[in-house]
């Protein structure tokens, strides 16, 4: 799972990466509530639709965080 030190161990390269992948996931899950409970984005798209659109935006963006997370720190 996640800790803290290897994080610290991690290069400029890939600490950048590991942030850019949670902005990422904040994005998909920000779109995703927009969608679903925002009412005047996108209000020409049916409301079934836009829900479905919303809710596969956010388990896309639990499958991010998940890969996020669990990746093994790579070993030169």
């Amino acid at each position: 799972m996640f800790s803290f030190e290897t994080f610290r161990q991690k290069s400029p390269q890939q600490r950048f990466l590991f942030i850019l992948g949670l902005v990422m996931f904040l994005f998909y899950m920000v779109l995703g509530a927009m969608l679903i409970f925002g009412t005047t984005l996108l209000n020409q798209i049916q409301p079934m639709y836009r829900i479905m659109l919303g809710g596969l935006l956010i388990v896309y963006a639990v499958i991010r965080f998940v890969r996020l997370v669990n990746q093994r720190p790579e070993e030169d």
